[in-house]
């Protein structure tokens, strides 16, 4: 797909730039997941263009386009956002996010903010691939079968990450009686 758009031998500057190699819905997808991994408002944009940059540069070092650009995108996303939330303390900005992304008939107030500190504090404990998985899997909401591709690993390894994962964060919130 991306590989039409090099022009061969004139250096990483001849990416053709008339095209933007992430759609609407791809790109609101990257956003939702840099947001759910705790990447703050100012940051989406960064976040958003440095998932272009890496895809423009598989294209332009000569790598097959990914079979499905979104997946790949939501992956690379996962990525950003777990590197910025390890140079940085963002417990607090999390809960903030998950309180404001429950539906309308969630418990309201404190009920609400204990949740969401619960489930954020819980998401931190994780390892970093049970967390990369979860947040693949229910906030981006891609199939299990794209996470491994886009991971490179068995199927069976993403539904036993996640398993453990589910676990774990449903005795955080039993541990901490939220629920």
């Amino acid at each position: 797909m991306l590989r039409g758009r090099i022009r061969r031998g004139r250096g990483p500057s001849s990416v053709a730039t008339d095209d933007d190699p992430l759609d609407a819905a791809q790109e609101r997808r990257v956003r939702a997941v840099l947001a759910l991994g705790g990447v703050p408002q100012g940051d989406l944009p960064d976040g958003v263009q440095q998932v272009r940059l890496r895809l423009l540069e598989r294209a332009a070092s000569g790598r097959e386009a990914p079979r499905d650009v979104s997946a790949w995108a939501a992956v690379v996303a996962s990525n950003l956002a777990m590197d910025w939330h390890r140079a940085k303390r963002r417990q607090e900005r999390l809960g903030e996010r998950l309180a404001s992304l429950r539906p309308a008939e969630a418990p309201s107030g404190e009920e609400n903010s204990l949740l969401s500190l619960a489930v954020a504090r819980g998401l931190d404990e994780l390892p970093d691939a049970q967390r990369q998985v979860v947040v693949l899997r229910f906030y981006a909401d891609l199939p299990v079968r794209s996470i491994a591709e886009q991971l490179g690993v068995p199927e069976g390894t993403v539904k036993s990450r996640l398993h453990t994962a589910v676990r774990a964060l449903r005795a955080r919130l039993h541990e901490d009686e939220v629920v």
